[in-house]
């Protein structure tokens, strides 16, 4: 969906005129709040990803890593 840089241009005019804050503003309350961020290994595997690119604070998990969170959890998401 970056189309060249004009997707994400797009995406935050959309968010700044429906008065959603930022995607790194919503980062920083959800880490704030305490969420456990975890990029999936096998996805950043497939998608030629390296560690030193993801922001601070993410943390590399696989399948089992999730479960094993999720089954100790009240709330999560997988995207």
């Amino acid at each position: 969906m970056n189309m060249g840089g004009i997707g994400a241009k797009m995406i935050r005019g959309i968010m700044k005129k429906k008065n959603i804050s930022s995607l790194e503003e919503l980062i920083e309350q959800a880490k704030a709040n305490g969420v456990k961020l975890v990029a999936c290994s096998m996805s950043m595997d497939v998608m030629g990803i390296k560690k030193e690119e993801l922001i601070d604070g993410v943390e590399i998990g696989g399948v089992a890593a999730y479960l094993g969170e999720a089954e100790q959890s009240n709330v999560n998401l997988f995207i």
